[in-house]
Protein backbone atom coordinates (compact mmCIF):
# COMPACT_ATOMS: atom_id res chain seq x y z
CA UNK A 1 0.00 0.00 0.00
CA UNK A 2 3.05 2.47 0.67
CA UNK A 3 4.69 1.67 -2.50
CA UNK A 4 1.20 2.77 -4.45
CA UNK A 5 0.73 5.98 -2.67
CA UNK A 6 3.76 7.88 -3.65
CA UNK A 7 3.10 7.17 -7.76
CA UNK A 8 -0.84 7.91 -7.43
CA UNK A 9 0.20 11.47 -5.81
CA UNK A 10 2.49 12.15 -7.86
CA UNK A 11 0.38 11.52 -10.99
CA UNK A 12 -2.40 13.48 -9.43
CA UNK A 13 -0.03 16.10 -9.26
CA UNK A 14 0.67 15.98 -12.58
CA UNK A 15 -2.31 15.50 -13.58
CA UNK A 16 -3.47 19.04 -11.67
CA UNK A 17 -0.33 20.76 -13.50
CA UNK A 18 -1.24 19.43 -16.69
CA UNK A 19 -4.72 20.73 -16.23
CA UNK A 20 -3.45 24.19 -15.12
CA UNK A 21 -1.45 24.46 -18.21
CA UNK A 22 -4.05 23.99 -20.62
CA UNK A 23 -7.16 25.15 -18.70
CA UNK A 24 -5.89 27.92 -16.06
CA UNK A 25 -4.61 31.37 -15.53
CA UNK A 26 -1.48 30.44 -17.41
CA UNK A 27 -2.91 28.31 -20.09
CA UNK A 28 -1.84 28.50 -23.50
CA UNK A 29 -5.50 29.45 -24.61
CA UNK A 30 -5.37 32.64 -22.41
CA UNK A 31 -2.00 33.58 -23.27
CA UNK A 32 -2.83 33.54 -26.80
CA UNK A 33 -5.43 35.15 -26.21
CA UNK A 34 -3.66 37.79 -24.19
CA UNK A 35 -1.01 38.57 -26.81
CA UNK A 36 -3.59 39.14 -29.44
CA UNK A 37 -4.87 41.57 -27.21
CA UNK A 38 -1.58 43.30 -26.84
CA UNK A 39 -1.34 43.82 -29.98
CA UNK A 40 -4.48 45.53 -30.35
CA UNK A 41 -3.66 47.50 -28.06
CA UNK A 42 -0.27 48.79 -28.97
CA UNK A 43 -2.12 49.05 -32.15
CA UNK A 44 -4.51 51.66 -30.95
CA UNK A 45 -1.76 53.26 -28.50
CA UNK A 46 0.31 54.52 -31.97
CA UNK A 47 -3.01 55.78 -33.62
CA UNK A 48 -3.47 57.71 -30.75
CA UNK A 49 0.00 58.56 -30.61
CA UNK A 50 -0.12 59.96 -33.82
CA UNK A 51 -3.21 61.54 -33.47
CA UNK A 52 -1.68 63.21 -30.02
CA UNK A 53 1.44 64.15 -32.34
CA UNK A 54 -1.00 66.20 -34.95
CA UNK A 55 -3.02 68.09 -32.18
CA UNK A 56 -0.13 68.92 -30.38
CA UNK A 57 1.41 70.52 -33.58
CA UNK A 58 -1.86 72.42 -34.14
CA UNK A 59 -1.85 73.82 -30.79
CA UNK A 60 2.06 74.83 -31.42
CA UNK A 61 0.75 76.47 -35.19
CA UNK A 62 -2.01 78.22 -33.16
CA UNK A 63 0.57 79.52 -30.32
CA UNK A 64 2.92 80.66 -32.67
CA UNK A 65 0.73 82.81 -35.11
CA UNK A 66 -2.47 84.17 -35.81
CA UNK A 67 -2.50 83.02 -40.15
CA UNK A 68 -3.10 79.60 -39.30
CA UNK A 69 -6.00 81.28 -36.72
CA UNK A 70 -7.59 83.50 -39.83
CA UNK A 71 -7.07 80.37 -42.00
CA UNK A 72 -9.00 78.27 -39.46
CA UNK A 73 -12.16 81.46 -38.75
CA UNK A 74 -12.05 81.40 -42.92
CA UNK A 75 -12.41 77.92 -43.80
CA UNK A 76 -14.77 76.45 -40.77
CA UNK A 77 -16.66 79.58 -39.73
CA UNK A 78 -16.84 81.31 -43.03
CA UNK A 79 -15.07 84.58 -42.16
CA UNK A 80 -14.29 87.28 -44.01
CA UNK A 81 -12.52 90.74 -43.50
CA UNK A 82 -13.84 93.92 -43.60
CA UNK A 83 -12.62 95.15 -46.87
CA UNK A 84 -14.06 91.70 -48.69
CA UNK A 85 -16.74 90.49 -50.41
CA UNK A 86 -17.78 87.13 -49.27
CA UNK A 87 -19.29 85.10 -52.62
CA UNK A 88 -20.29 81.49 -52.72
CA UNK A 89 -20.06 79.42 -55.57
CA UNK A 90 -22.58 76.57 -55.72
CA UNK A 91 -22.13 73.75 -58.00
Amino acid sequence: MGNRVVPAALIALLVILHAQLWFGRGSVSNVSRMTEQLTAQNQQNQQALIANNRLAAEVRDLKEGLEMVEEKARLELGMVKSNEIYVQVVK
